[in-house]
């Protein structure tokens, strides 16, 4: 069976791979880029294990395949901390509890991710229906949701910040 070539930015790289064309986007995360934070949990697009942004946008790699990022860019959990420093999503998560066995952690950090790029200022039920699509079976959502509400204000805080110290210089 013959390949088929890939280029496309998965975290702000650009990454060339050659897949199979059955072969799903979360095959080739994990098992060509070595990217194993997205993970399996349903294979039908119904936990949000595997959740990604695809150009933006939010996907489960379960039901993408890995011919069709062509071109385009992925953000994977990954790609959420600045070196050591971890994502507000990150760390309000840890701070909180808001994770126990951490298989469906990745996809909610995404999940959120997505959610407070366009919205930084989500309301409790917002939050919910964003993340309406993953699935936790150990910790509940309660925690979950109050991390995102904590971590969208720091977030806020952050970009406010940043407006300040720009408009000092």
């Amino acid at each position: 069976m013959k390949g088929i070539a890939v280029s496309t930015t998965v975290n702000g790289d650009a990454v060339e791979y050659v897949c199979h064309g059955r072969e799903t986007l979360l095959d080739v995360l994990r098992n060509h880029l070595g990217l194993i934070g997205a993970k399996e949990g349903c294979g039908t697009g119904d936990c949000g294990a595997c959740s990604v942004t695809l150009d933006g946008e939010l996907v489960c790699s379960c039901l993408v395949l890995g011919a069709e990022v062509e071109g385009r860019t992925v953000e994977t959990v990954e790609g959420l901390a600045d070196g050591d420093k971890l994502h507000p999503l990150q760390k309000r998560f840890l701070d909180g509890a808001a994770l126990q066995c951490g298989i469906c952690t990745p996809g909610f950090l995404i999940a959120a991710k997505a959610l407070l790029d366009h919205n930084n200022n989500p309301s409790e039920s917002e939050i919910r229906y964003a993340l309406a699509g993953n699935l936790c079976r150990c910790t509940g959502y309660d925690k979950i949701v109050r991390a995102v509400s904590a971590a969208a204000g720091d977030m806020r805080r952050q970009q406010k910040a940043q407006v300040k110290r720009r408009a000092t210089k």
